[in-house]
């Protein structure tokens, strides 16, 4: 009778496909789910936002103007001079402003002046092009000292005339330039990963332990072969998760075009943007896996909320030791630390991606994956092995019992 039941059963494949197809389609029809998606998009409309007010703030608090208290003549030459400059030297001289036309004998405070205007006027400019006065803080009229010469001096001496024309090279970019950039890049891209496979790895964990309280996971343990529960959540979870990242893909990708030149630009990856994004698709899911396999056999174990977060605490900052190690490693190529964050599996998809903004070898790519994918297949099977020992206790001990007694 046994050997009828177990040859009825469904292989681990087939098993997991179904595990994998009923979460799947349970959580991304759930009311849950949509407050799931809305909930990172808060933060970011805040962020942008908050971001928009900020730069507005900070324009204003960057572009300090220079007061011009002169006879009126001398004030503007002096202000026409300065404008002259700006056209041809562009934005490096501050803006002046014309505070008082002074009749001929009056006399005038220049600190009084300063104390009495506006917050954006940060220097009082007096006396006379020929012999210029400036008034305000010491580090500031020091720093802007060579500024306002060169205006007072193009004052004196009149009009401009003719400059001669400057013919330009231009390359694409350079060696230092080319490296920084790429770099940039890749840092990006890591700290988008880790963020990501941080703040949804933990679905698994939540999703395991409810099922534990309701008992469901062990009618599924009881039907079907415990690896298949597991590779099926996992593969459920990481689904949800990508459908989840491709919303969110899409909003963001809707404010970027938004925001237009407002986006600092990123340095194209040496492997280029499609395939990059290509492989932060699959380092995420190897990511994912790995982290989610840990995270299942923590929760195959935990019975509570409070043992799951007592369990999962330490996994969480060695995720983070782990980050920090790739970052490190990204710094430092072909050294002994980009070698080992390389190779070791939880560290490999982070280094592994830095590596494609850096460098465009495709091939390393293929075995790191492959490495990859062979330690989750290895976590998953010793995960379902403890959840039988030491959960359903149907594991080596218990046969033994049985063969003894008979």
């Amino acid at each position: 009778m046994n050997d009828k039941i177990r040859a009825g059963r469904l292989s681990v494949l087939a098993a997991a496909w179904v595990v994998a197809r009923r979460d799947f389609v349970a959580i991304l029809f759930s009311r849950t789910f949509f407050f799931f998606l809305l909930g990172p998009l808060f933060p970011v409309i805040i962020g942008v936002l908050a971001g928009s007010v900020g730069e507005s703030a900070q324009r204003t608090a960057e572009n300090p103007q220079v007061g011009v208290v002169m006879l009126g003549q001398d004030a503007d030459a002096v202000v026409h001079a300065r404008d002259t400059l700006a056209d041809r030297l562009g934005n490096g001289l501050p803006d002046f402003v014309v505070v008082k036309r002074l009749r001929p004998g009056e006399a005038y405070d220049p600190a009084a002046a300063l104390a009495g205007r506006q917050a954006t006027i940060a220097a009082i400019l007096s006396g006379s092009p020929g012999a210029p006065v400036l008034t305000g803080p010491g580090e500031q009229i020091h720093a802007w000292s060579g500024a306002v010469s060169m205006v007072a001096a193009q004052a004196v001496a009149g009009p401009l005339g003719p400059w001669p024309e400057v013919t330009f090279r231009t390359t694409a970019t350079s060696n230092a330039n080319e490296h920084a950039g790429r770099l940039k890049t890749a840092q990006s891209a890591q700290m988008l990963l880790f963020l990501l496979t941080m703040m949804l790895a933990g679905m698994v964990l939540s999703n395991l332990v409810e099922e534990k309280g309701n008992k469901i996971i062990e009618v599924l343990a009881a039907a079907i072969p415990m690896e298949a529960v597991f590779f099926g959540k996992l593969f459920a979870m990481l689904g949800v998760s990508l459908v989840g990242i491709a919303a969110w893909g899409g909003v963001g990708g809707a404010l970027y075009l938004a925001a237009g030149s407002a986006v600092p630009h990123l340095t194209s990856p040496a492997v280029g943007w499609p395939m990059l994004a290509m492989l932060g698709v699959i380092y995420f899911s190897m990511a994912y896996l790995l982290l989610g396999s840990v995270f299942l056999s923590i929760g195959s174990m935990a019975t509570t909320v409070r043992e799951v977060q007592t369990l999962s605490m330490p996994v969480t900052m060695m995720q983070l030791m782990v980050f920090f190690l790739a970052s490190y490693a990204m710094t430092q190529p072909d050294s002994a630390v980009e070698i080992f964050a390389v190779l070791f599996p939880f560290s490999s998809p982070f280094a592994m991606l830095a590596r494609a903004a850096q460098d465009p070898a495709l091939l390393p790519h293929l075995a790191a994956v492959l490495g990859e994918a062979v330690c989750v297949l290895l976590l998953v099977r010793t995960g379902s092995r403890l959840f039988r020992t030491r959960v359903m206790k149907s594991g080596p001990v218990r046969r033994q019992e049985k063969a003894r007694r008979t």
